[in-house]
C-alpha cells in the first residue's frame, strides 16, 4: 500500500519569475536597512538589547571551562603553597638547629674561658679534660673523663670546674678516668667554714644538689649562707677551693650537735669540661742565697799595689 504525503509547504525561493522578483525585493530591503542603520544607527539599540539577552547564554556556555581552569589554577597554587610551606619549614628547622648549635658553642666557650681564668689564678698545675659519660646509677655519682694514665692522670687527683670542687679520680685506665663526685654517698671531703675557720667533714648527700655536714658542734657558730672551702687536710684537695654553701641547719635531740646541708658550688650536672689538679713539686734543697746589695765588705776591698824597688 502506497503512502501518500500531503506537502503544502511552499519554498521561499522556488524556481520561476515570481521567486526571482521576491529575492530581488528582499535584497533591496536588506540593502536599504543596512544603509539606514549605517547612517542613522536605528538598529544599534536593538543589537544592544539582543546582546544583553544573549550574554548570559554565552557566560553559561563558558562557565564549565572557566570553572575547570580556576580549579586547575587553585590546585596548582595550593600545591605550590604546600611545597613552599614545607621548604620554609625545613629552612626554619635548619636555622633553629644552627642557632642551637651556636648557642651551645657559645656556652662551651664561656665555660672554657672560665676554666682558663681559674687555671691562671690558682697556684697548682692543671690539666683540661672533657666529660664523655655519666653513670646512670642513682646511688653512684660518677663521671668518665677522656684522659687516662697515658695522659698522666693518677688515682686521687682532685677535679674542679670553674666554680668549685667536683670530685676526685678513683679509677684510671690508659685513656679514660673515673671521677667520684663530692655528692656520692661514699665520698667525704675535709672542709672549713670560711667565716669561722672551723674544720669539719662534708659527705655526699646522694643528690647532685646536696652535701651533708653531720655532727657539727653547736659551738662552731655555723649559719645559713656560710661558704665551705677545702681545708687542705688529707692531701688530695689543695686548701682554699670553694666546696659549697650552707642552706639549712638542724639541731639534734641532744642539743649538742647540728646537722647541716649545703649546696655544692660546682655545676655537677652541667659542666662539660673540667680541670684535674697537679700539685707543683717543691724545689729540692735549701733556697738559693739572695745576692747582697750595697758596698763591698772591707776585707773584699782591693788592696793597694806595692811599689817597685
Amino acid at each position: 500500500m502506497a503512502i501518500t504525503t500531503n506537502d503544502t509547504t511552499t519554498p521561499l525561493f522556488a524556481p520561476g519569475a515570481s521567486s526571482t522578483l521576491r529575492l530581488i525585493g528582499y535584497l533591496a530591503l536588506g540593502i536599504v536597512l543596512m544603509v539606514a542603520d549605517h547612517r542613522a544607527g536605528y538598529l544599534e539599540r536593538v543589537r544592544w538589547s539582543l546582546s544583553l539577552a544573549i550574554e548570559p547564554l554565552y557566560r553559561l556556555a563558558a562557565a564549565p571551562a572557566r570553572f575547570a581552569n580556576e580549579a586547575r589554577l587553585a590546585l596548582a597554587d595550593r600545591e605550590q603553597l604546600t611545597e613552599r610551606n614545607a621548604e620554609l619549614s625545613r629552612e626554619l628547622m635548619l636555622a633553629q638547629a644552627r642557632l642551637t648549635r651556636l648557642t651551645s658553642v657559645y656556652e662551651q666557650n664561656q665555660r672554657l674561658k672560665e676554666l682558663l681564668d681559674v687555671q691562671r689564678s690558682i697556684g697548682v698545675g692543671v690539666q683540661l679534660a672533657r666529660i664523655i659519660d655519666v653513670d646512670t646509677d642513682p646511688f653512684r655519682h660518677r663521671v668518665l673523663l677522656n684522659v687516662g694514665s697515658n695522659q698522666g692522670v693518677k688515682v686521687g687527683q682532685a677535679v674542679i670546674d670553674a666554680t668549685g670542687i667536683m670530685g676526685q679520680v678513683v679509677d684510671v685506665l690508659p685513656n679514660t678516668a673515673t671521677v667520684m663526685l663530692i655528692t656520692d654517698p661514699a665520698h667525704a671531703l675535709p672542709v672549713m667554714i670560711e667565716r669561722t675557720g672551723v674544720r669539719t667533714i662534708a659527705r655526699g648527700g646522694g643528690a647532685l644538689d646536696t652535701l651533708e655536714l653531720p655532727h657539727v658542734p653547736v659551738s662552731a657558730d655555723i649559719k645559713v649562707g656560710d661558704r665551705l672551702i677545702t681545708s687542705g687536710l688529707g692531701g688530695h684537695f689543695p686548701a682554699g677551693f670553694p666546696v659549697g654553701e650552707v642552706r639549712s641547719i638542724k639541731i639534734d635531740i641532744t642539743g649538742m650537735f647540728a646537722a647541716a646541708a649545703a649546696t655544692p658550688s660546682a655545676a655537677l650536672d652541667r659542666s662539660g669540661e673540667v680541670l684535674l689538679l697537679h700539685e707543683l713539686t717543691d724545689p729540692v734543697g735549701p733556697p738559693a742565697p739572695v745576692p747582697v746589695s750595697g758596698p763591698p765588705a772591707p776585707e773584699a776591698a782591693e788592696k793597694p799595689a806595692k811599689a817597685k824597688p
